[in-house]
């Protein structure tokens, strides 16, 4: 599984101890910045390019952090394709893969400690997108709100 990783400043910390997780545990990944604590950068300048290859089909799924998670969401939902999803929580982790074809887990690393974001990267990474019939057609609706946007 292809994997990319951004945060900025607030996540910073956390995208370092998750992406050599990641690592050791065997996953492709590549890691979309920030490279350094600045706490004058923006999480768009990361999120951003994540959620385009993402998007594009170019990884299979993406990681975000933030401080709150909330900014990262936002800013990856702007972009087609990429199906993000602010997380606290086991179920959700996998249920929006499942059911939603989430594609990108955001994460507040002023909310969730490590061990918990983990858990919860763990499980979206397991997840599977149903297939089923009525997910494919909510799907589609959304993907017709994308085009509509270009």
């Amino acid at each position: 599984m292809r994997i990319g990783i951004a945060a900025d400043h607030g996540g910073f910390t956390m995208k370092e101890r998750m992406a050599a997780a990641l690592r050791e545990a065997g996953y492709e990944l590549t890691d979309f910045g920030a490279e350094r604590l600045d706490p004058d950068d923006d999480y768009p300048d990361f999120v951003i390019p994540l959620a385009q290859a993402v998007g594009e089909g170019k990884l299979d799924r993406g990681i975000a952090f933030c401080s709150s998670g909330v900014g990262a969401s936002i800013a990856a939902n702007k972009v087609p394709g990429a199906r993000a999803a602010l997380i606290h929580d086991d179920y959700s982790a996998h249920q929006g893969v499942e059911h939603d074809d989430m594609n990108i887990i955001c994460l507040g690393s002023l909310v969730v400690g490590y061990a918990q974001s983990w858990e919860l990267v763990r499980a979206f990474l397991a997840a599977t997108f149903s297939g089923a019939e009525r997910h494919r057609r909510r799907l589609a609706k959304v993907a017709a709100l994308e085009q509509c946007g270009r």
